[in-house]
């Protein structure tokens, strides 16, 4: 069993930065492929970020080149550095883990589709 649990959500104006952790408790997530997905009110959920046990990465391309997803396996944690954020970008962000390779992580986490799965913690960028 994992437990996840994520932080460091806010608020902050456009074109401003956040970053956020998720820290993993019970079993280690180094052998997880581990993604970040957010969703908004009304609009659908979407997977921005994964990561697989080697380090790999995949993002949506509405965050690929703003946001960089990144893991501590010392510390059992998950990151998401979010840069130039834009009002789009308000959401629920949640992270998870999930034993399917890394590279079918947006589409899966899109659908709701994971093993584990944090509370999530609210991003919200004004213009």
């Amino acid at each position: 069993q994992v437990q996840l649990m994520e932080s460091g959500g806010g608020s902050v104006q456009a074109g401003g930065s956040l970053g956020l952790s998720c820290a993993a408790s019970g079993d280690t997530t180094s052998s997880y492929s581990m993604g970040w997905f957010r969703e908004a009110p009304g609009k659908e959920r979407e997977g921005v970020a994964g990561i697989g046990s080697d380090g790999r990465t995949i993002y949506s391309a509405s965050v690929k080149g703003r946001f960089t997803i990144s893991k501590d396996n010392a510390k059992n944690t998950l990151y998401l550095q979010m840069n130039s954020l834009k009002p789009e970008d308000t959401a629920m962000y949640y992270c998870a883990a999930d034993h399917r390779p890394w590279w079918l992580l947006l589409v899966t986490l899109s659908q709701g589709k994971y093993t584990y799965c944090g509370q999530g913690t609210q991003v919200t960028v004004s213009s």
